[in-house]
């Protein structure tokens, strides 16, 4: 009797990769996403023209998205019965090219329906661990990672991002995020101590660090952290803040320039270069 042949419905590593980090930067609605994906024409060319304005910066990413579909348009052309299989293994291939952890998002513009995802709790191939959270059974969870996958807009921060760079005693027990004003506190998780700010200083000095699991999240670098613990230190620990500050004054690669600029932005410089001012030697 032969052998069922076994069909490979890999998916090019480097369309994977780009794939996920695409979905990962984005952080507008993913049905605004879907939208535009919808206006792509086969063609490059067609397709750059065929951007809104408020899209463009999100170019490369829309390529990635669109390559990434192709990719899945192309296997279920060569396997047309094979479609709920193709699915299921494009959805483990994202799983273990994102580190093991899965959000909704990460299908949606795929046009891959959630269905799938309940066959696969339901085979044990992924764990449910919140909504619209999943995780390989291979894998322990990243709290940190599994909670910015949920909430794209916040950014870690203050303390908790301190944390990351080794220059807090402090371990965060509670997340600490800064988000835009217009984020509704609803939708951020209660265990967090949340700081709304305005637009035109949510961006500064966001950067990509690893988490202790070794995953990469968004947070704010190091002078950003040490101008919002000053200004926000009626709400921090003040020995802490004392602690950090001394601590960021005796490192080695410290930004006293890019500390001051950050300070102007944020229209708190006399009070950062006050109390900088004090342990600086």
């Amino acid at each position: 009797m032969k052998k069922e042949k076994k069909i490979n419905y890999k998916i090019d590593s480097n369309v994977l990769k780009n794939y996920v980090e695409a979905i990962n930067s984005i952080k507008e609605p993913m049905s605004q996403i879907k939208e535009q994906l919808n206006r792509f024409s086969k063609t490059m060319q067609e397709l750059e023209k065929s951007l809104n304005e408020s899209l463009k910066p999100l170019q490369e990413q829309l390529k990635s998205i669109n390559t990434m579909s192709n990719a899945i348009k192309k296997l279920s052309i060569n396997y047309p019965n094979e479609q709920s299989k193709i699915f299921t293994d494009t959805i483990k291939q994202i799983v273990n090219t994102n580190n093991g952890m899965l959000s909704t998002r990460m299908i949606e513009p795929l046009n891959i329906s959630r269905q799938y995802l309940s066959i696969m709790e339901k085979n044990k191939d992924i764990e449910k661990i919140s909504r619209g959270i999943y995780l390989s059974p291979n894998v322990f969870e990243d709290s940190y990672f599994s909670f910015q996958q949920k909430y794209k807009k916040a950014i870690f921060s203050h303390m908790n991002a301190l944390y990351f760079y080794g220059m807090t005693e402090e371990f965060p027990y509670n997340y600490t995020v800064t988000v835009p004003q217009s984020y509704h506190v609803g939708k951020v998780n209660e265990k967090c101590n949340v700081f709304y700010v305005s637009d035109d200083i949510y961006e500064i000095g966001v950067t990509e660090v690893e988490t202790p699991s070794g995953n990469k999240v968004r947070a704010y670098d190091k002078e950003r952290c040490i101008c919002d613990i000053i200004r926000s230190k009626g709400r921090m620990d003040p020995e802490q803040v004392k602690k950090s500050i001394k601590q960021y004054i005796q490192s080695k690669d410290k930004n006293v320039a890019k500390l001051s600029d950050y300070a102007k932005r944020m229209g708190i410089s006399k009070k950062v270069m006050e109390m900088v001012g004090i342990y600086y030697e």
